[in-house]
């Protein structure tokens, strides 16, 4: 029977993978279904492993994963993925619709930032980025040129985490409403500055920085401090330093006194 479960796994997989979001590693996995993720199929070359990496730190889903999850021998999972996590689990999930983020990016009031990545050229970065804006409670984050911010690699730098708010590609003129900040070394000191809640953050590119079409659309220009002859900071370093000034989300009452 197990081996007839994991033949079928496989076959699903195979006719699932074009156009699904692939989760790479137990982390993203977590993450995709704590925020709702469609999750079609997970499989795995050690399911007792996972079960105890969720006893440890996902007890929320253990029994979740005990359901979702198949055991697949290794050198099929190895054959399915084009590089085993080290938690040797992977799962097949439907992408988050593009409607509903565009609902989400444009509803007001808005009570957090929208981070705008401005032509991003590096994946990793643009999953970190990710990552940040959703544990900061941004309502989403917007890229523009011809990067797919759900490319796989980002998808994985993100650990999942592209389901805990909006992602985007849009044009500048399809922007969701909303006064643009865009981060400058010719701007005004960041920390001089109340960013409100319904800002549009913008970065521009490790290569090439802002674009001049971002920065004439600029409500105002902020700059992160920084000791003369440093040229720069990772983007991710700057998304982190601007949102932990905007104020990050409100305290969890669950999680305090």
């Amino acid at each position: 029977m197990k081996d007839a479960d994991a033949t079928t796994a496989a076959r699903r997989w195979r006719e699932a993978a074009p156009g699904a979001v692939v989760l790479d590693g137990f982390h993203a996995l977590k993450h995709a279904l704590r925020f709702g993720a469609d999750v079609r199929l997970a499989v795995t070359s050690d399911k007792d492993s996972v079960l105890a990496l969720a006893g440890e730190l996902a007890g929320d889903l253990t029994e979740v994963l005990r359901d979702l999850v198949v055991e697949v021998p290794a050198p099929v999972l190895r054959d399915l993925v084009t590089k085993v996590h080290p938690t040797q689990v992977a799962a097949l999930a439907v992408r988050r619709d593009s409607r509903a983020n565009l609902a989400e990016l444009a509803r007001l009031p808005r009570r957090s930032p929208v981070v705008v990545l401005d032509n991003p050229r590096n994946l990793g970065n643009l999953g970190a980025v990710v990552r940040l804006a959703a544990g900061f409670g941004a309502t989403g984050v917007v890229t523009t040129g011809d990067m797919d911010p759900w490319h796989p690699n980002a998808v994985r730098a993100g650990a999942g985490l592209h389901f805990a708010t909006a992602v985007e590609r849009l044009a500048p003129d399809d922007f969701p409403p909303g006064p643009l900040y865009a981060l400058d070394p010719e701007g005004d000191d960041i920390r001089s500055v109340d960013i409100p809640d319904d800002a549009l953050l913008a970065f521009g590119s490790e290569r090439h920085g802002l674009s001049a079409e971002l920065r004439g659309r600029a409500a105002r220009l902020l700059a992160l401090p920084m000791r003369p002859q440093v040229s720069s900071y990772n983007l991710a370093t700057s998304v982190a330093m601007t949102l932990f000034h905007w104020g990050g989300p409100a305290p969890d009452p669950a999680r305090t006194g």
